[in-house]
């Protein structure tokens, strides 16, 4: 298979997933003993999804390796896994380094925002296409998407310097924006992470957009961000005083959003720079996460460089 041939069979993989994946929430609202390797309690529909996604994306021709917030570590197609730190400072994809038969290795958030499934609202699938053995830096990003599951499955994907729409109607696509740009009249924000944790520096440009624009802010990234994508703005979830890296992972969120939003025409930054300029040391390696128009991004990066 060809490089898009692969990409286009793992996009269409998930969206085939999805009916599986909603319909498993019923009876799914309750959480596992055990915590995720970022600490946090897995519900039994996060365990759910991933094993359901490493199953249908691992079967498929090209994809080396999948890796997923909830779990330790990386699953090669060959059905052996490892740990991130061995396959650090590999060849690239496809040159023997990455232990699999294929080009491609998929990062995947399976639930974003999953601690809303049992209030019942908005939550989402993140996936991000490396043509490099993970942890791999925004450079070697070939495709990034996710799922929305809100009243309906939507399906956002960027990949050739285009983003496109899809309504995911009984496991199928069907395309309802096929060069989707953020507006250039910004509407709304969402920030994350508690008030009174939000750094001195943070805390004023907050003041600052909040008096013009209005605040849309779900408890779910990718709600916040397709919120951001519809109507202009800003999404962010800043470094804190009690976790100054942020919280959300670089691998499984950051980067594929920042492709999707930066493709889109908007900008993303950790603070300083792109979050595409930069590669995780470790598989869920944290960061601070500000996506969105440009203007409101570049004035995130001044007001906390002051």
């Amino acid at each position: 298979m060809s490089g898009d041939d692969v990409i286009e069979a793992v996009f269409e993989a998930v969206a085939a997933a999805t009916p599986e994946i909603r319909e498993s929430l019923v009876g799914r609202r309750r959480y596992e003993a055990g915590e995720n390797p970022s600490g946090e309690q897995q519900l039994e529909a996060d365990v759910y999804a991933d094993q359901l996604f490493e199953e249908r994306l691992l079967a498929l021709d090209g994809v080396a390796s999948y890796a997923s917030e909830e779990r330790e570590g990386i699953v090669r197609a060959d059905g052996t896994s490892a740990d991130a730190d061995s396959t650090k400072g590999k060849t690239r994809a496809g040159s023997g380094g990455d232990g699999g038969d294929g080009d491609y290795h998929l990062a995947l958030d399976p639930l974003d925002g999953s601690s809303n499934v049992k209030p019942n609202n908005v939550m989402g699938t993140i996936v991000g296409v490396y043509d490099e053995p993970l942890p791999a830096g925004g450079d070697a990003l070939v495709a990034a998407g996710y799922v929305l599951y809100g009243p309906l499955t939507t399906m956002v994907t960027a990949r050739d310097g285009r983003v496109t729409e899809s309504v995911v109607h009984g496991g199928e696509r069907h395309a309802a924006t096929a060069d989707l740009a953020l507006p250039d009249d910004p509407t709304v924000y969402g920030f994350g992470g508690r008030v009174p944790d939000w750094t001195d520096e943070f805390a004023a440009y907050a003041r600052e957009v909040e008096r013009e624009l209005k605040l849309r802010y779900g408890g779910a990234m990718i709600g916040d961000v397709s919120q951001v994508l519809t109507y202009g703005g800003i999404f962010a979830y800043p470094g804190l005083t009690t976790h100054p890296n942020g919280k959300l992972r670089l691998l499984f969120e950051g980067l594929p959003i920042a492709a999707i939003v930066e493709t889109a025409g908007g900008a993303s930054t950790d603070g300083e720079r792109s979050l595409l300029e930069r590669t995780p040391e470790e598989l869920h390696e944290r960061t601070p996460v500000f996506v969105g128009n440009r203007e409101y991004v570049e004035r995130a990066e001044s007001a906390l460089s002051e």
